[in-house]
């Protein structure tokens, strides 16, 4: 082997090398990248969750379930219900 051969071959071992050790940091970063953005939307839904349930019953109106039953035996009093039919027909 001549010398301008083993010259090449050795200037393209060393960017070799290079190349397969920035493809390892390369994937080093990627694999922190991807673990910032979920770490940073799992974090962000359990800090909001309080709140958007929060929001979610301001937009409900708080009504659930039990309260409703509570409406429909409320509601089965007739005096109250035509109480209230007359004052609105009333306005």
């Amino acid at each position: 082997m001549d010398e301008e051969t083993k010259k090449l071959l050795v200037e393209n071992n060393e960017m070799l090398k290079k190349l397969v050790f920035y493809q390892k940091w390369n994937q080093i970063y990627r694999i922190c990248y991807w673990a910032i953005i979920i770490l940073s939307a799992l974090g962000a839904f359990y800090f909001l969750a309080p709140l958007m349930s929060n929001l979610v019953n301001v937009y409900t109106g708080g009504v659930g379930t039990s309260s409703i039953g509570e409406i429909g035996k409320n509601l089965g009093d007739k005096t109250q219900m035509q109480d209230l039919i007359k004052s609105l027909n009333s306005n």
